[in-house]
């Protein structure tokens, strides 16, 4: 543990001082909220067009984060690092899925309440309880497979265009999930019926992908 803290606290601390990953992934779900709003030409939405519209731009702007999950490592010989101290390489992973869980919570903190005043009329704050928690379990998938997907993208000469091809087709069930818990919630009234179902989807595939990835991180290291 002692390990995964002091990486996870020197990816916190580097991404404080330079925010080269979380101002960047904010920007673009606000701009793209933007694009939505003018593109629908729509004042409000509400009930799946609302959740898609969400879940849509929260994967896309996470992308973003992904991508520089293990640059520094990369590019200062980090991997080097792990790979000869006396510690478990898994901690590595969870480190950073750690971190990619902060941006994606700081991400959100910004992107919801922005998501809500362009789209969103009523009932938003009433449904924030359950929509953290939502949004929380499918920030761990996320997190997980990311972090997983990124050791692979960074030693490849097109990690830029590897990831996303990777990420996407993993991270769909994520998005179906959060979507599905998510449009009752944004319907109008507040409607909470199937949010449980959804709620347990998205913790089984936390599961499952975590136990995945603690499972082939050591073979990935090593490749």
């Amino acid at each position: 543990m002692r390990a995964v803290v002091a990486i996870a606290r020197k990816d916190l601390l580097v991404e404080l001082r330079t925010k080269e990953s979380v101002p960047a992934m904010a920007l673009f779900a606000v701009t793209t909220f933007v694009i939505f709003h003018f593109g629908l030409d729509r004042d409000r939405l509400e009930g799946e067009l609302a959740a898609g519209v969400l879940w849509v731009t929260l994967l896309f702007a996470a992308i973003l984060g992904i991508n520089r999950l293990f640059v520094a490592e990369r590019e200062q010989g980090g991997f080097d690092g792990i790979l000869m101290a006396p510690i478990e390489r898994t901690s590595l992973l969870i480190a950073k899925s750690g971190a990619l869980i902060v941006y994606l919570v700081a991400l959100e903190l910004i992107a919801l309440p922005v998501f809500a005043l362009f789209f969103i009329d009523e009932g938003f704050w009433a449904a924030v309880p359950r929509l953290a928690l939502v949004t929380l379990l499918a920030d761990v998938g996320l997190a997980v497979v990311g972090a997983m997907l990124a050791s692979i993208a960074i030693h490849t000469r097109a990690r830029d265009l590897l990831l996303p091809i990777l990420l996407l087709p993993l991270t769909v069930p994520v998005v179906i999930a959060a979507a599905a818990a998510t449009k009752p919630l944004l319907s109008i009234p507040l409607d909470t019926s199937g949010v449980g179902k959804w709620l347990a989807v998205l913790a089984l595939y936390d599961l499952v992908f975590g136990l995945l990835a603690y499972a082939v991180f050591d073979f990935l290291m090593e490749d």
